[in-house]
């Protein structure tokens, strides 16, 4: 695993403890953490946000987690020792939602067979 494998690893695990404690009523508790790619220069991180909610929901949690990024980004400097802090983007992931839908395709394609 190479050093900035083991930054990304160690960013997400403290954001996702950091958005835990948030106070933002728009992030829901369904809120977590899927990766985080932080640039080698450490200046920036791509945080990317699975949401369980309707649409508005997850825009709403974006939008909190948007307005938290400078506390988000003064928490995550307190706990992890880097040269820099990076700044955060927040991205809302949609993989985990996508493989719930295929999963519910390949359910469904199940209850068709017969034989």
């Amino acid at each position: 695993m190479s050093r900035i494998d083991k930054i990304n690893e160690e960013v997400r695990r403290e954001l996702a403890a950091v958005i835990r404690e948030l106070k933002d009523t728009r992030i829901p508790m369904m809120t977590s953490v899927v990766a985080v790619n932080v640039t080698k220069d450490l200046r920036y991180a791509k945080a990317y946000i699975s949401v369980m909610g309707d649409e508005n929901t997850k825009k709403k949690a974006i939008e909190g987690l948007k307005s938290a990024a400078g506390f988000v980004r003064h928490e995550i400097g307190k706990r992890i020792e880097l040269r820099y802090t990076p700044e955060f983007v927040f991205e809302l992931d949609r993989s985990i939602e996508h493989g719930a839908h295929i999963n519910e395709l390949l359910k469904g394609g199940e209850h068709g067979k017969k034989d």
